[in-house]
């Protein structure tokens, strides 16, 4: 039997004997997902799911609710005395101390048909959708371009390409879809979003000191798992704080943010990168979130008040725009993942070269090949409630 260390490429850290290591270590389509997984943000957070054949293009699941939850509406309900009452969830998410000790399931000691409690339970749904786009190209852009590697340059950008679309179509699902949603300064909606009120809606610690609540509340926890590297087995567990996506548009006001005592509240990545892992885009943390800057973030164009004498945030000419922060907790949500799973991709590409063998009356000499990506799609919210979103203005 040869000896470990001369066999070709076995372990890939020892070297061949006949001249080194092997250089192409991946086939194209994995190379350019490591590529583009530099450009996803919203996709690691996600539980993803596999979607087996002949079961229809929605997925569902079961969400229990909690016995002691204000959402466990049901009407089995039997209190201490035996009386029929509205709700079988006794004091539901209720923290009054009168509240609780008045629906203690106390017993007697004849017992009897008291403390009946009931059970609520909500299907939770999403739909996937094939996606698909494809390029054209000559057979002299082979022959005659100056870049030798022009093919897998096109692959990668296709694989880019539907990153990007994908992600893009989660943000919009995951802003749609947060539970939680709250306005910086005097704000109660969209169209009183106003950068010239006694209280402008700009985000400050306290709004994010006061959603920090509400998700305690909502029991969303405080570390979020995310898929890593370019295989959905590869997981890293992301601690001290939830996760909040901002557009760059913000970074100067988070930076800028101060506490209650005017002591600067955020802290730059780098002060404590060495202790915990960090996040693609991350840039530092406040108020017990960990903030991720993310370029292509979305906003709300002119969805916010009427400008007359704009004091310096940004607007469309007529009407202030709307810049969300989307807080993404554990477990909030699952899709169908553009990652690679153990058995291959998630997705299908089809090359054909130009020659003979694609020659047909559209194309009749075989002049033109082209490449193809095809691909589905799909979010299901598992918990709305540990979604949350401010929306503010930011400066110019």
């Amino acid at each position: 039997m040869p000896d470990a260390a001369h066999l070709y490429n076995n372990p890939p850290s020892v070297d061949s004997t006949v001249g080194g290591g092997q250089m192409n270590e991946f086939f194209y389509q994995k190379k350019a997902l490591i590529d583009a997984r530099r450009e996803m943000y919203f996709m690691p957070l996600a539980d993803t799911v596999s979607m087996p054949k002949h079961y229809g293009k929605r997925i569902k699941v079961y969400h229990y609710v909690p016995l002691l939850d204000v959402r466990n509406v049901n009407d089995q309900g039997i209190d201490a005395a035996g009386a029929a009452i509205a709700d079988g969830n006794l004091y539901g998410s209720s923290k009054d101390v009168g509240t609780i000790t008045s629906k203690l399931p106390v017993v007697s000691e004849s017992g009897g048909r008291v403390n009946r409690v009931g059970f609520t339970r909500i299907t939770r749904e999403g739909t996937i959708s094939k996606l698909g786009f494809f390029t054209e190209y000559s057979q002299e852009a082979i022959d005659f371009d100056t870049d030798a590697e022009l093919m897998m340059h096109m692959n990668r950008e296709l694989v880019s390409g539907a990153v990007q679309i994908s992600e893009a179509a989660l943000q919009i699902d995951l802003l749609e879809g947060a539970g939680v949603v709250s306005y910086a300064g005097d704000a109660v909606s969209d169209i009183t979003v106003n950068g010239e009120s006694a209280d402008p809606a700009v985000v400050d610690y306290r709004d994010l000191f006061n959603l920090s609540l509400v998700l305690d509340d909502n029991r969303t926890p405080r570390e979020t798992k995310i898929i890593t590297g370019s295989r959905m087995i590869d997981t890293r567990t992301i601690r001290g704080g939830r996760v909040m996506y901002i557009g760059n548009e913000l970074q100067a006001t988070v930076e800028e943010m101060v506490d209650p005592f005017a002591a600067k509240a955020f802290v730059h990545v780098h002060q404590y990168a060495a202790a915990t892992a960090t996040l693609n885009g991350e840039i530092g943390t406040v108020a017990q979130f960990r903030i991720v800057v993310v370029p292509e973030m979305l906003y709300y164009e002119g969805a916010g008040a009427v400008v007359t004498t704009n004091p310096g945030f940004r607007d469309d000419g007529t009407n202030y725009n709307i810049y969300p922060m989307l807080v993404v907790g554990e477990a909030s949500f699952t899709t169908i993942g553009f990652q690679i799973g153990g058995k291959g991709v998630k997705w299908q590409m089809i090359h054909k070269k130009p020659g003979v063998d694609i020659a047909d009356r559209t194309n009749p000499y075989g002049e033109i090949g082209f490449h193809s990506i095809k691909w589905w799609y799909g979010t299901m919210i598992l918990r709305p409630e540990r979604l949350a979103l401010i929306k503010t203005l930011a400066k110019e």
